[in-house]
């Protein structure tokens, strides 16, 4: 006879990858018939926008642009001129644990861009991209906590309580901002816009009841040539806030929002004095919430009264070992061989977070490209490229497994120095680690009632010394009897026995 047993439902996700791939992209692009012939490319950037992302049975992909923007000086002109070319990507990967129904979470990063110069007319630009797949697949997992009404049965039972932290829900919500951004008094007026960027930070997400709210910001730099013909930066700090529907989650979960454009577009408004920038940007927030779960579970089952087999099944319990964000500051020089004059702007871009394990420590490193655009001691312009290593130790246990993100929370600050150009910037790694550990569980239970146990072999009083390591519990299950009776034997107040103690075991009736 099989025992009913009270059965838990366990809903969620598991990870089932998370890997970075790197990936190339090439174009040549002819200059617009109205721009003048390129006599020197002084500086490409480019922006990563993606455009879709989806889970099919054994690969999940991705797709989306990098705009690009050159900065150049023309031939038999002077002045920094603008030429935008976009390069469209399509990348993926491969996992036999990745069906339709799994959520996937995306971070491009652009590693380096390059433009080389073919002939005044024609240009090839090189991307390097490196993209962070995170894929989680639903489960669905019952635990058993006990057998229902074991009394009838003399049916005696363990049962354990554990706390599981679980990925309850993967969700995402796009959303759309447009604003317009005026120049401060300190700055001149703009009479044509060259670059644009945005970083993106969120600095806040709560759970309430079913809804997400989190809050976070924007952070907008402009390079633009002003009306007196000089180059002026300027910044802008937009604010977002958004609430997102989910399910399956307490209002003391954690968070991890991961956010991404999806578009970006800045233009100089007309007829404002040249002081007015309308921003338009698409946004994608990506969301992963974890949940403690509290849940019993049945370790160990025997009966007094009769045979009785069980089977088990081994359980990975999810501990979430710490998660936050720690920041490292990059002070470097990069030497340009000759003095710099006066920087105009200055960007990083950041490569995909590499792990190592040393024991007990855990370092996150990454590598950060610096670029800094400036005006030569000669009056020319040109710009300076370094690649920077950086590393984020962390005290972890080597058994835990670590997710983490890489993003620069602040502008590149860049001076001329003797030398070469200093510059100094933040690099913040955020990072959830976990450990799982293993629980043997019984999910099911057949009683033999056509085998009822025979006490009356056994002696009625057994003397029994406790040794290394054994429980009451253990005890009582070799004999056939319970805990209780051997409590009320001895006199125990508590079934913690130390060891070497003598015991007394009844037999039971």
């Amino acid at each position: 006879m099989e025992l009913e047993l009270d059965r838990t439902q366990l809903n969620g996700f598991e990870t089932v990858l998370d890997t970075t791939v790197c990936h190339e992209e090439t174009l040549e692009a002819i200059v617009p018939d109205a721009y003048p012939d390129i006599r020197t490319v002084c500086d490409t950037e480019g922006i990563v926008l993606l455009k879709r992302k989806e889970a099919q049975d054994g690969r999940a992909e991705c797709a989306g642009s990098v705009q690009a923007v050159i900065l150049y000086l023309p031939d038999g002109a002077d002045g920094l001129r603008r030429m935008d070319v976009t390069l469209p990507f399509t990348c993926g990967v491969d996992h036999t644990g990745i069906t339709s129904k799994c959520g996937v979470m995306v971070m491009p990063y652009l590693q380096a861009i390059e433009t080389r110069l073919l002939n005044p007319r024609k240009v090839l630009v090189r991307v390097n991209l490196s993209i962070q797949f995170q894929v989680c697949a639903p489960v669905s997992t019952t635990v058993c906590g006990g057998v229902l009404e074991p009394e009838n049965a003399g049916v005696q039972q363990m049962s354990e309580r554990y706390e599981t932290c679980v990925i309850a829900c993967i969700q995402e919500k796009p959303f759309p901002y447009s604003d317009e951004v005026t120049l401060p008094g300190s700055k001149p007026e703009a009479e044509c816009l060259l670059k644009n960027r945005a970083a993106l930070r969120c600095g806040e997400a709560k759970v309430i009841g079913n809804k997400l709210i989190f809050k976070g910001d924007a952070r907008v730099q402009l390079l633009y040539r002003s009306t007196e013909g000089g180059l002026c930066t300027a910044e802008f700090e937009i604010p977002f806030s958004q609430i997102m529907e989910i399910s399956g989650a307490g209002e003391e979960a954690t968070c991890e929002i991961q956010m991404v454009l999806t578009d970006l577009d800045c233009a100089l408004e007309e007829g404002n004095g040249g002081r007015t920038f309308r921003i338009t940007m698409g946004l994608l927030a990506q969301a992963a919430v974890r949940d403690m779960r509290t849940i019993d579970m049945l370790t160990d089952v025997y009966s007094t009264s009769y045979d009785l087999t069980g089977e088990t099944q081994v359980y990975t319990l999810n501990q979430l070992l710490d998660h936050g964000e720690k920041e490292q500051t990059i002070r470097e020089i990069l030497e340009t061989g000759t003095l710099a004059r006066e920087v105009f702007d200055a960007y990083a871009t950041i490569s995909g977070v590499t792990q190592n394990w040393e024991g007990e420590r855990l370092t996150l490193s990454a590598d950060v490209q610096v670029t800094v655009l400036y005006q030569t001691e000669e009056g020319g312009y040109t710009s300076a490229v370094r690649s920077i290593p950086v590393s984020c130790p962390l005290e972890l246990p080597h058994t835990g497994v670590c997710s983490c993100w890489c993003s620069c929370t602040s502008p590149v600050y860049a001076t001329p120095t003797s030398g070469g150009i200093e510059v100094r910037l933040p690099v913040c790694f955020r990072y959830t680690a976990q450990e799982g550990h293993k629980v043997p569980s019984v999910t099911a239970v057949r009683l033999n009632e056509d085998a009822p146990r025979d006490h009356s072999a056994l002696p009625s009083i057994v003397l029994r010394m406790v040794g290394p390591g054994e429980r009451l519990w253990d005890i009582a299950k070799a004999y056939g009897t319970t805990t209780c009776d051997i409590m009320q034997a001895n006199a125990l107040e508590e079934d913690a026995i130390p060891e070497g103690q003598l015991l007394l075991i009844p037999r039971k009736r």
